[in-house]
């Protein structure tokens, strides 16, 4: 991330990370952005990337937001809603910072690499330098800028660390074409890590995923089907 991206991020008010999402989207590009908030990163996509960006969200407050900028945002759930989006519809499926509050995490990525040809995961590193430290030290779950909810009143339900999610992709036979561990304040590491070493010093992972194997357009993703 340049120095110029991250003063770009701060005038327009918005995460720097969006600014290294958006950075993974190539130009005219078809982007369906799950949990898309209050539609800041696809008006972003839309302005400088110039993509055709619709977004899912699940509050209503959200989704009045994105209407209000102008942005093709529907109420839906991602547990639920993804099944209905026909294979291949899309070049890219973004869940940014959402990824833990999904109650399937599996299916939910199934579905985003079944949807579009590649998908971009962003989600808080349980991994984390501080988070351990406060858990070896207070025993109490910990705070951090992007865990920021208190244990009883949040809606992160599957926190996992950056190997997790690692293992998980090479459980479904997803490729990983690119990797960022991100730090606090929003930016890539300057030094490219082993896994475990950004493990340990990312707050958040970025992920850059794509699925080469066969796919079923009636009943969805051939790989990693579990028997019912």
């Amino acid at each position: 991330m340049s120095r110029i991206a991250a003063d770009e991020a701060r005038a327009r008010d918005i995460r720097v990370d969006l600014i290294e999402i958006g950075a993974m989207v190539d130009p005219g590009s078809r982007v369906l952005d799950v949990g898309c908030g209050d539609g800041i990163l696809l008006e972003h996509l839309t302005r400088d990337r110039d993509v055709d960006a619709r977004g899912i969200e699940i509050s209503r407050e959200g989704v009045n937001a994105g209407v209000a900028r102008g942005l093709s945002v529907v109420q839906g759930d991602a547990d639920t809603d993804l099944v209905d989006y026909p294979t291949n519809s899309f070049d890219y499926v973004i869940l940014s910072q959402t990824l833990q509050t999904i109650h399937d995490t599996r299916d939910c990525l199934e579905q985003m690499l079944r949807i579009g040809k590649r998908a971009i995961v962003s989600f808080p590193n349980f991994g984390f330098w501080k988070v351990r430290l406060r858990l070896l030290f207070s025993g109490r779950m910990p705070n951090t800028k992007t865990l920021d909810h208190p244990w009883y009143n949040t809606p992160n339900i599957h926190l996992c660390t950056i190997r997790d999610f690692v293992d998980l992709c090479d459980e479904l036979g997803v490729a990983i074409e690119r990797f960022h561990a991100i730090d606090r304040y929003g930016k890539p590491l300057t030094v490219q890590l082993p896994l475990r070493l950004a493990n340990l010093f990312g707050d958040q992972g970025l992920f850059l995923l794509r699925f080469d194997g066969p796919r079923d357009v009636d009943n969805g993703p051939l790989y990693g089907r579990r028997e019912s």
